[in-house]
């Protein structure tokens, strides 16, 4: 499987965009869904890549058949940019509706980082789309930590335009890391995004924080982009 991912690297790099909206070019082949484009086409594996590493270029592809199975590739950051390694998440899944208002999916994503000394981790996903919404749990397996995940993306309901979604995970580590005047054995963050395209410009809201604080921050490896409570205003508009 993956070998057969690796093979797909080639295509993903086509799809490489230095703006935030998606550009997507989708192709039926038979029995098969192709879809190529700037954000990851799949739900639940939209909501659980690792959004800290997403860099100024990025692509991915997926593969769908009529039965439900899929398998595709996505890159947060194919390191062009300086300060950027290559990272490739690989996914494989099945998803399934029951009505027009009711479905699961369940998968799993191995994340891989090519330039860097580091050794890979896996997530395996589960969720339920429900009237336009997407409820989800993971469960990760870093190097260093274990960790699970709880996602909402209230895409069914949005008041004004406006989405809304939130993610919140536990981490534990494999090992207590050492702090000026302790030890961390574990930690959670979470994060609240409200987003909404206004001119052509795809505007967010994020706010972020975490359990730690203080001293203890010197331990956190999380989701966010730092340890304490953070506001982000983003304003991202696709050029082509």
């Amino acid at each position: 499987m993956r070998h057969f991912f690796c093979l797909l690297i080639p295509l993903a790099s086509l799809l490489m965009s230095p703006a935030g909206q998606a550009q997507l070019l989708q192709r039926d082949l038979g029995g098969f869904d192709l879809k190529l484009g700037t954000s990851p086409s799949r739900s639940m594996a939209q909501g659980l890549v690792k959004p800290s590493a997403a860099g100024s270029f990025h692509g991915g592809l997926d593969l769908a058949h009529d039965s439900g199975f899929y398998v595709g590739q996505w890159s947060p950051s194919l390191g062009i940019s300086p300060g950027n390694n290559l990272e490739i998440d690989s996914y494989a899944g099945f998803k399934q509706p029951f009505d027009q208002t009711l479905g699961y999916e369940v998968g799993m994503i191995h994340y891989s980082y090519p330039e860097v000394d580091t050794l890979d981790s896996q997530e395996v996903f589960g969720g339920l789309t429900l009237l336009g919404s997407r409820f989800g749990v993971a469960l990760s397996n870093d190097p260093d930590k274990r960790n699970s995940t709880l996602f909402a993306d209230l895409s069914g309901n949005q008041p004004f335009g406006i989405g809304v979604s939130m993610k919140y995970t536990t981490h534990r580590f494999n090992a207590p890391v050492a702090v000026d005047g302790g030890y961390v054995g574990s930690f959670t963050d979470w994060s609240l995004k409200l987003s909404r395209p206004f001119m052509g410009i795809d505007l967010n809201l994020i706010y972020s924080d975490s359990s730690l604080s203080g001293s203890d921050c010197s331990a956190y490896v999380g989701h966010n982009s730092q340890c304490d409570g953070l506001v982000t205003l983003k304003a991202e508009r696709a050029f082509y």
